[in-house]
């Protein structure tokens, strides 16, 4: 009898009861807003900004309205604006090059590599175009983050992270964010902590923080911000920085404090589901897993992998095959772009340069979420499902070979 999977790729676990209860609490009192507090009260973003940090070991943090917030405030509170180009990589989602966008820069697409990874030598020929590099860690994947920052101090180029979906992870015992002049997160509902929507920002430039925490629609109220630069900092920037309106509430503060606090027990499970994903897709004929090196910590919340080189309706046929199975990937090669797989030559907002090698690994980039709900047993039959629907349509490997 045929095997098929009956459960959710976009159900999340519950909010933990805490958060339920701080919410409710928040919503009793009514002072959603992060600046209305009662005397003597610390609100509940500013304790979730002083918690991030402090699990970061950043010097200051900002909570936002969401990721991609996030990403435009610190292209923006590092001084880029229109006209300005902004390296990224092509292997990533919209809210990257639309945060570029959003500051009227401009996106340069750097290759990726089979690892799912920004191609450090095709980086290194272009490090001239820009004096920033918005790095995705894509799906979770880290590159040679010393050799990238080698790079990078060496031409003066500022980095900014896009850890969205490296919340927890770190390189050589780094966390991810650290590397670089600014650190991105996500809150969104299927990030690493949910609150719908949210983000944070950290950075120890005090300067571009403070830049940072005026452009999210401080007002001049930035002294309630535990986790912010010192008043003199302030000072300097106030007068000559717009408000962008981009807070969190204390209602999604309220939600994700109990959800950080939980991150590194949560970690140990998605790693224990992405494991048994990959020894079941261990062998399997036409099918490539992604490397993971020894330096990368990482949290497995999403797995994927390459069908190198296959025919396009090969391809197709898996997703097919697994789709009835109840089994949902997502496949970057398509020619349109569907739900959340859009990619470089989608964004016509920006010129659309030729990537041949990102082209082949996009090409046969298979994706898939692996939420907390799945149990072990869950991955272990997924991974048969996904083992028999690519050997069944594998193309006849060359005799030579």
């Amino acid at each position: 009898m045929t095997e098929r999977f009956t459960g959710s790729f976009t159900q999340q676990e519950p909010i933990p009861e805490e958060g339920i209860a701080a919410a409710l609490e928040v919503m009793r009192h009514g002072r959603l807003h992060r600046y209305n507090t009662a005397p003597g009260e610390v609100a509940e973003a500013a304790r979730l900004e002083e918690e991030f940090a402090a699990l970061t070991g950043a010097k200051y943090c900002l909570a936002l309205a969401s990721g991609g917030a996030a990403m435009a405030i610190a292209l923006r509170a590092l001084g880029v604006g229109p006209g300005d180009k902004v390296l990224t990589n092509a292997f990533t989602l919209a809210p990257v090059p639309g945060a570029i966008a959003a500051v009227g820069a401009e996106p340069v697409y750097v290759e990726v590599t089979e690892a799912l990874v920004i191609d450090l030598d095709d980086l290194a020929a272009k490090l001239a175009q820009a004096q920033v590099l918005l790095l995705s860690h894509m799906r979770g994947h880290l590159c040679d983050m010393d050799r990238l920052m080698r790079l990078c101090d060496g031409a003066g180029v500022t980095v900014i992270e896009d850890c969205a979906h490296t919340m927890g992870a770190a390189w050589n015992g780094v966390p991810s964010g650290r590397h670089g002049g600014m650190g991105c997160y996500s809150a969104q509902t299927y990030k690493h902590i949910n609150s719908g929507e949210g983000g944070l920002l950290i950075s120890d430039d005090a300067e571009a923080m403070a830049r940072a925490v005026i452009l999210s629609g401080s007002y001049m109220l930035y002294e309630r911000h535990g986790a912010a630069p010192a008043r003199e900092v302030f000072e300097r920037v106030k007068y000559l920085t717009p408000n962008m309106s981009s807070r969190v509430d204390n209602l999604r503060a309220a939600l994700l404090r109990p959800q950080l606090k939980a991150l590194p027990e949560q970690v140990v499970r998605w790693n224990a589901r992405y494991r048994a994903m990959e020894a079941g897709l261990a062998g399997v004929p036409g099918l490539t897993l992604i490397p993971r090196p020894g330096q990368e910590s990482y949290v497995g919340s999403s797995i994927q992998f390459l069908l190198l080189d296959w025919p396009p309706d090969a391809v197709q046929g898996v997703i097919a095959g697994c789709a009835g199975r109840g089994v949902e990937l997502k496949w970057f090669g398509g020619a349109e772009p569907h739900g959340f797989t859009s990619r470089y030559d989608s964004w016509r907002y920006a010129p659309v340069p030729s990537l041949p090698r990102t082209d082949r690994v996009l090409a046969g980039l298979l994706d898939m979420r692996l939420p907390l709900t799945f149990s072990l047993d869950d991955c272990a039959l997924i991974a048969r499902i996904l083992a028999e629907e690519v050997a069944a349509r594998a193309p006849a490997r060359d005799a030579a070979e």
